[in-house]
C-alpha cells in the first residue's frame, strides 16, 4: 500500500518546504509515501467560491484511481491522538490493497462531489491552520504514527 498526500497548489513557504522533505525522507524507511500536486486555480477573481470548489473538484477527481481509499482532511472529521492515529493507520495498511490518499482542499475547502467521493473524513485539530502549514502537520504525525507502530523512541506518552 501507498499513502498519498494529495494538495491544491504547491508548498511555497521555504520552512515548511524543509520540513516536508524531512519527515517525508524518514517515511520513505516505513512506507511507500508521495505528495501529489493539483495546480492551483488561476483568474478566480471572477468565481463565486462554490465555482472555485467545482474546479478544484475536477482536478482533485482526476487523480483518484480506480482502489484508491479516499479521506479528507477536514475541520468536520473525526480527531485522533497521535497513538490513536496509529492504530488507525495500521488498520487502513492492511485493509487498503493500493492506494491511501488523504487530501488536503483548496482555500475554501471541499466541493459536495469530493465529499461524495471520499469514504472519510479526520480533522488533525478544531483549530484552524493555514493549508502551508496542514501540509506539515500532516506529514509529521505521519511519521509520528510509523514511530509508534514499529516501538520507537520518537513518540512519548
Amino acid at each position: 500500500m501507498k499513502i498519498v498526500l494529495l494538495v491544491v497548489g504547491k508548498t511555497v513557504e521555504s520552512h515548511f518546504i524543509q520540513g516536508i522533505e524531512e519527515y517525508s525522507k524518514r517515511l520513505a524507511h516505513y512506507v511507500p509515501f508521495e505528495i501529489a500536486v493539483i495546480p492551483e486555480l488561476r483568474n478566480t477573481k471572477s468565481l463565486s467560491t462554490d465555482q472555485q470548489k467545482e474546479r478544484e473538484a475536477d482536478f482533485i477527481l482526476k487523480s483518484f484511481l480506480p482502489g484508491d481509499y479516499i479521506v479528507l482532511l477536514d475541520e468536520h472529521g473525526k480527531e485522533f491522538t497521535s497513538t490513536q492515529f496509529a492504530t488507525y493507520l495500521e488498520k487502513k495498511m492492511s485493509n487498503v490493497a493500493k492506494r491511501l490518499i488523504f487530501v488536503i482542499g483548496g482555500p475554501y475547502g471541499f466541493s459536495q462531489r469530493i465529499y461524495n467521493a471520499a469514504q472519510e473524513k479526520i480533522s488533525l485539530s478544531k483549530m484552524t491552520f493555514s493549508h502551508q502549514m496542514i501540509r506539515l502537520i500532516f506529514t509529521e504525525q505521519l511519521y509520528r504514527a510509523m514511530t509508534i507502530l514499529n516501538n520507537e523512541p520518537y513518540h512519548h506518552e
